[in-house]
C-alpha cells in the first residue's frame, strides 16, 4: 500500500502523456486530411485562403445546386467558392433591378433581374469555354511533351507530372490535379476521365483515349503521340480560321439586343415617362414581353448559325 501513491502518480503521468500524444496525432492527421481534400477539391485553391460567407458555402455544398455550381466553378478556374458566387449573383440581380426601375420603369425591374440571372450563368459558361479553348490550344504542346518523356523511358504517370510542371495554366493546373489523384492511388483511367468531364472537347477526348489505350494494351505510344501532335496542330489552325471568319456574325448577335435597349433609352429620354405609361397597361406589358422574347430568339438563332463544330 505504501507504493500506491507512486503508482497513482505514474499512471496519471502516463495517461497525460498518452492523451497529449493522441491529441497531437489527431490534429496532425486532421490537418493532413484537410490539406488533401483541398488539393483534390475543384476549388481547393480558393478553400486554402480565408473565404467570405463560409457558413453559407458549407450549407450550399450539401445541396444539388451547390454541387453543380462547384463543378462549374472548378471548370472555369475562378478563385471563388459557390457561396461567394451565389451572394455576388444575388447582389448583381438586386442592382440591375434597382437601376432598371430607376432608368426605365418599375415593370423592367423584375425583367432586368431575370436577365441578370441568365447573365451570371452565361458568364460561367463563357469562362468555362474560354478555359477549354486555352486548354485545347495547349494540347499540341502537351502531346509533344508526353511523347518526348515517353521516348526518354519515363512512365506515363511520371510524364504527366513532368508535363504539369513544364506547361503553363490551364494545362499545368489541370494536369497537376490529375497527378495528385494518381498520387493518392486513383487509376489513370478515372483521373483522365474526370479531366474530360470537367473540360469536354473532341481533341482532349482523342488524346485521353490514346493514353488510356496505350496504358492498357501497350504499343507504340511515341509514334501515336507524334501523329496526334501534328493532327492537333492542324485542328488548332482550322479552329482559328473558323473563329476569325465568324467574328462578324458573333458581334451581330450581341449588337441586336443592345440596339433594342438603346432605342428604349432614347424613347424615354425624348418623352420622359413614356415607358411608365406604356407598361402601365396590359397590352403595353405584353408588347414588351413579346419584344424581349423576339430579341432573345434572334440572339439564339444568330449564335446557333455562328457555331460550327470543327
Amino acid at each position: 500500500m505504501k507504493y500506491l501513491p507512486l503508482i497513482t502518480v505514474g499512471a496519471t503521468l502516463l495517461c497525460g502523456v498518452l492523451g497529449v500524444w493522441g491529441l497531437y496525432a489527431y490534429t496532425g492527421g486532421k490537418a493532413d486530411r484537410d490539406a488533401l481534400v483541398d488539393r483534390l477539391s475543384y476549388t481547393g485553391h480558393a478553400a486554402r485562403n480565408t473565404r467570405r460567407f463560409a457558413g453559407l458555402d458549407r450549407r450550399l455544398r450539401t445541396t444539388t445546386l451547390g454541387r453543380r455550381l462547384e463543378l462549374k466553378l472548378g471548370a472555369t478556374g475562378l478563385e471563388i467558392t459557390p457561396g461567394e458566387f451565389l451572394v455576388y449573383a444575388i447582389a448583381a440581380m438586386a442592382v440591375l433591378w434597382a437601376v432598371a426601375s430607376a432608368m426605365l420603369a418599375s415593370f423592367f425591374g423584375p425583367v432586368a433581374a431575370l436577365i441578370g440571372l441568365w447573365a451570371t450563368n452565361a458568364f460561367l459558361n463563357w469562362q468555362r469555354n474560354k478555359r477549354i479553348e486555352r486548354f485545347i490550344n495547349q494540347l499540341p504542346e502537351l502531346s509533344r511533351v508526353l511523347a518526348n518523356a515517353t521516348q526518354a523511358g519515363l512512365a506515363l504517370r511520371t510524364s504527366l507530372g513532368m508535363a504539369a510542371e513544364e506547361l503553363e495554366n490551364p494545362a499545368g493546373e489541370e494536369l497537376a490535379r490529375v497527378a495528385r489523384r494518381l498520387a493518392v492511388g486513383e487509376s489513370l483511367d478515372d483521373a483522365l476521365a474526370e479531366l474530360t468531364d470537367r473540360l469536354p472537347s473532341r481533341e482532349l477526348s482523342v488524346l485521353v483515349s490514346t493514353l488510356v489505350l496505350s496504358n492498357r494494351a501497350g504499343g507504340t505510344v511515341v509514334s501515336s503521340l507524334r501523329n496526334l501532335t501534328e493532327t492537333l496542330e492542324e485542328r488548332k489552325e482550322t479552329r482559328r480560321e473558323v473563329k476569325t471568319q465568324l467574328s462578324q456574325v458573333t458581334v451581330t448577335a450581341y449588337a441586336v439586343p443592345v440596339f433594342g435597349l438603346g432605342a428604349m433609352l432614347l424613347m424615354n429620354a425624348v418623352m420622359p415617362g413614356a415607358l411608365d405609361r406604356m407598361t402601365g397597361a396590359f397590352f403595353g406589358q405584353a408588347a414588351v414581353v413579346v419584344s424581349i422574347a423576339l430579341y432573345a430568339i434572334g440572339f439564339v438563332v444568330i449564335r446557333r448559325m455562328s457555331r460550327i463544330d470543327v
